[in-house]
């Protein structure tokens, strides 16, 4: 009986080698134990979810602290309208429930939400961990940088969303307010909410993508002060239409930030072309011909080897090509 367990203690070491950065530092495995390792990756990301959501689901109704409960925090925007507007007034600050059970759903898609942004540096650790044994250090380095970014992006653009929400209801239940009272049902004031979070959390996400397509090589600095006009109408119109409420807050909020951010890539994909310029300039490529082939040594490295960087004189030296 002390053989199957120590067959199984050795195969078991053995998955943690193929694993292993330092033992195995190409991830070489085979389309099975591919398939193995994405299964467990997934299993281990989807469980930090569900801690989340169980975690999220608790904290609706649990203040932490002096970090108030998650409901009322999805609840403020609301209770910052006018009382004079709301049901009930100033004891109306409580959304309306239609439907049996519709109280418990909301719960669990909100906790498992907040859950899933708390705990997102774990599943996403699970997604880098699948994802990285194939790329060079140096992709490895760009790629860490670009979702450090896009997550504080995400993360600003939720934020400003929250800060905007109270004026945009405001406004919006204003019109008529001798005629009507507001009542917001709870499903209804829930999506528009978690709505206009991803709306505006993915709409930060595009001045990187800007950066990330200049540093590849597709859009040149030149070419981006040429369409600097027609981005910032297009921004615009794209806010317009992306806020669920078609209010003048949400809207010139959105834009306005994507405008900023939009200037900003602008500016880094300058200091990327001058850098880049400078170096083909040192290296002599400016002065090739258009149908002249450019000096660079095409022997494919393999796949223990570094990426080189091409040099003038055919050479290569270490590390991957610095002007992209």
């Amino acid at each position: 009986m002390a053989e199957p367990a120590s067959g199984n203690g050795a195969s078991r070491r053995s998955k943690r080698r193929k694993r292993s950065r330092r033992m195995n530092p190409d991830g070489t495995m085979t389309l099975i134990e591919h398939i193995y390792e994405f299964r467990r990756r997934l299993g281990y990301a989807l469980l930090a979810i569900v801690i989340g959501g169980i975690f999220g689901f608790f904290w609706f109704e649990t203040k932490l602290g002096p970090i108030p409960s998650l409901g009322d925090i999805m609840i403020g925007p609301y209770c910052q309208i006018p009382s004079q507007q709301r049901l009930a007034g100033i004891d109306g600050c409580r959304l309306l429930q239609t439907v049996p059970f519709e109280s418990f759903m909301i719960r669990l898609q909100v906790g498992v939400a907040a859950g899933a942004v708390l705990l997102s540096p774990a599943w996403l650790y699970q997604i880098w961990a699948f994802i990285a044994p194939g790329l060079y250090s140096k992709e490895r380095k760009y790629a860490l940088t670009f979702v450090s970014f896009a997550s504080v992006l995400f993360a600003a653009g939720a934020v400003l969303a929250y800060l905007l929400v109270p004026h945009a209801l405001a406004l919006l239940t204003s019109f008529g307010q001798d005629q009507f009272v507001t009542a917001l049902t709870a499903d209804k004031y829930i999506s528009f909410i978690m709505s206009l979070l991803v709306i505006f959390g993915v709409s930060f996400e595009l001045p990187l993508l800007v950066v990330m397509l200049n540093r590849v090589g597709v859009v040149k600095y030149r070419q981006l002060k040429k369409w600097r006009r027609g981005i910032v109408f297009a921004l615009f119109v794209f806010a317009a239409f992306a806020t669920p409420g078609s209010d003048p807050f949400s809207m010139l909020g959105l834009a306005g930030a994507l405008t900023v951010l939009f200037e900003v890539a602008i500016q880094l994909a300058r200091l990327h072309d001058r850098k880049k310029g400078r170096l083909a300039e040192d290296e002599g490529w400016d002065k090739l011909d258009d149908d002249e082939a450019a000096p660079f040594n095409y022997t494919p490295s393999t796949i223990d080897d570094e990426p080189s960087t091409p040099t003038a004189s055919g050479g290569r030296s270490s590390g991957t090509d610095d002007i992209t």
